[in-house]
């Protein structure tokens, strides 16, 4: 039997290599959080190969003393922690010690420094874990480590990279999410001797732009909120402007970019009811908080973290993000986009103001104005037959004229009793004193002063859609999902307080039920009594419904009931009383709002758009499909070339 003996060092440093060194973009990771932690204000990153052959990167940081040259290539070697507190409440990028020795013990290693107030810059090289003495050589403050031929002693783990494209995608990333979250340092990366990122010292905003593009930044929507010793700051994006993947999500826990899952999981909840089903929010977000409070000794690559207060964590991040995605209203225009052209203005100092260095002593001091931007609606670039393909492919209920409901009956249905709440009072929409449209008004108006957002209706087109007309230009709005949106604001308020306003039926309703439908209304009484319904058992294979939500008391009662019993069977009770309400209130929602094909008149039109300009979200329907576009006067004289 082979007997216990202690590995050498060297092997010990390549064991370690294959969990720390996953990949170039690994060791890069590594060499660039050692720059950011000694200060540096620029760095220079060079790569040959995809970064396989060569890592290069020179910062001006604070330097490393002539003694301390081979000690920082020695495993567990670290300035960062000196004891287990230490250990407990990290603030910087790097700490355990073991990136520099794992690396240089399998590649060619040379690591050159001066030290700030040094006349001399000195130099180790480490070959194969081998660390030669202390050279003199040439160069400014700071310090500059050359990395050839990474896993050239280990070519079982060299042939599982990439190839070189895929391996400088990844180092391209990498150097994205550090300068995203250092946004005062300057970044260069060059890759086979060509410029690839020059990204200059600025503010998050300007750094965004140059990684997430222009149009993030000005229809994105700016979150900057505290609680205690937690705050939550940087850029969300516009539920209208949602991606195919994953790629443009950034979460930064005090300056790391991690990946958990109580974050993610929160940002998929905030955004549940304001995002399309296959669409993925962009973020650049960044979250504070008591080092103490958070682990990021977790996982080899420290992408990973464990909260101590994970609930709470959750529930603030929730809380934050329903707060500023709940301003996405229809008919604002952000900061930084043109209202009478539509075009996004380059970002400045003033969408946000700039974000002081990343070091461990200013976590919670580092703040930017919040500017209270609204999502950017995509411009329509066709005259004609675009508008279904703008709205998203909305299922339209054109054929059952039994089942569809009175435009006019429903609309006035919107009013309900007022109740104290931060959203906008129900109006009735058939009840508002519409002004008399005038279109030398609107055509002479300066500000929104004069006339509302989202202008005045003009009419429908195809029983589908509103078209209006304000101060900039053509507004439409597709008036179904405009209006799903409100009345799904409305049930959710009216929940929220208990209040929800019961509107009893003189004839109760009967209808067939089958048996499982008779059972969840015996088990739910109080889960149907507490959303506004009250429904009877009339025989084993009867339903008899008597009262309904006011907001809804013009639906058609049979359809809402059946849908609402197949969710609550569908989810549980209590599953819906705990967290799921809002589907719920969505699917009432859907069966309560106008149909398509309907008419309506020129003031319940109006009506339509002044509550969507009061209400919360209403920029997307319950499904985050977008409920209203603008075409600017600027887009339609390009459509007919006026003035070419």
């Amino acid at each position: 039997m082979p007997r216990i003996q202690q590995l050498p060092d060297h092997l010990i440093n390549q064991i370690a290599a294959g969990e720390v060194v996953e990949r170039p973009a690994s060791a890069l990771k590594e060499l660039l959080e050692n720059s950011l932690d000694a200060g540096s204000q620029s760095l220079n990153i060079e790569l040959l190969a995809g970064g396989t052959k060569l890592i290069k990167v020179i910062d001006d940081g604070c330097g490393i003393a002539k003694d301390e040259l081979p000690l920082a290539l020695h495993r567990h070697a670290t300035s960062k922690i000196r004891d287990l507190e230490d250990l407990q409440k990290v603030a910087t990028l790097g700490f355990r010690g073991e990136g520099l020795a794992s690396i240089a013990s399998v590649s060619r290693l040379t690591l050159s420094s001066r030290e700030q107030g040094s006349d001399y810059a000195w130099r180790v090289d480490a070959d194969n874990g081998h660390v030669s003495e202390p050279e003199p050589t040439s160069l400014s403050q700071g310090s500059a480590i050359e990395i050839h031929e990474l896993y050239y002693q280990v070519p079982a783990r060299r042939k599982f990279l990439k190839s070189e494209s895929t391996e400088y995608a990844h180092c391209n990333d990498m150097v994205q999410r550090l300068a995203l979250a250092n946004p005062d340092v300057q970044f260069t990366l060059t890759h086979n001797g060509r410029a690839q990122l020059r990204l200059l010292a600025g503010d998050l905003a300007k750094r965004a732009a140059a990684i997430l593009g222009d149009e993030f930044v000005a229809s994105g929507v700016q979150v900057d909120e505290g609680f205690g010793g937690l705050r939550l700051w940087g850029i969300t994006g516009s539920p209208t402007l949602g991606k195919s993947s994953r790629d443009a999500q950034y979460f930064f826990v005090n300056g790391r970019f991690v990946r958990d899952k109580v974050v993610q999981h929160a940002l998929r909840e905030a955004y549940r009811d304001v995002l399309h089903h296959d669409k993925h929010a962009a973020y650049c977000l960044f979250l504070e908080l008591d080092p103490e409070g958070v682990d990021v000794n977790v996982h080899p690559t420290k992408i990973e973290v464990r909260f101590r207060e994970s609930q709470a964590i959750y529930r603030f991040m929730l809380t934050s993000l329903k707060k500023a995605l709940a301003g996405t209203r229809a008919g604002t225009t952000p900061a930084g986009i043109d209202p009478e052209t539509g075009e996004i203005a380059a970002p400045d100092s003033s969408v946000m103001a700039p974000a002081p260095t990343l070091t461990p002593k200013n976590y919670a001091e580092m703040a930017y104005k919040q500017q209270g931007n609204i999502p950017l609606q995509p411009r329509v670039q066709a005259p004609m037959a675009f508008y279904d393909t703008m709205f998203g492919d909305l299922k339209r209920d054109q054929n059952n004229e039994s089942n569809a409901v009175g435009a006019e009956n429903l609309l006035a249905s919107l009013d309900m009793p007022a109740m104290p709440s931060t959203r906008a009072p129900a109006i009735p929409l058939g009840a508002l004193a519409q002004p008399t449209f005038n279109p030398a008004v609107i055509q002479n108006a300066s500000s929104s002063d004069t006339v509302p957002p989202l202008g005045f209706a003009l009419g429908q087109l195809h029983g589908v859609y509103i078209l209006a007309q304000n101060a900039e230009g053509l507004i439409v709005v597709d008036m179904h999902a405009a209006h799903e949106r409100v009345v799904y604001e409305q049930l959710k308020n009216a929940l929220d307080l208990q209040q929800m306003p019961t509107q009893p039926l003189l004839i109760p309703h009967v209808f067939p039920a089958d048996k499982h439908d008779v059972a969840t209304v015996e088990d739910n009484a109080a889960t149907l009594e507490a959303i506004g319904f009250e429904i009877s058992v009339q025989s084993p294979t009867q339903l008899a419904i008597r009262s309904l939500p006011m907001l809804l008391k013009d639906a058609n009662p049979i359809e809402l009931a059946q849908a609402v019993l197949k969710d609550i069977r569908t989810v549980g009770a209590s599953e819906v009383l705990a967290g799921r309400q809002n589907e719920l209130l969505a699917t009432m929602a859907c069966h309560g709002s106008v149909r398509a094909n309907r008419s309506l008149t020129i003031p319940e039109m109006n009506a339509l758009l002044r509550q969507m300009e009061n209400t919360e979200r209403s920029g997307q329907c319950n499904h985050g499909r977008p409920t209203w576009f603008r075409m600017t006067l600027s887009e339609l004289d390009k459509m007919f070339m006026r003035g070419s």
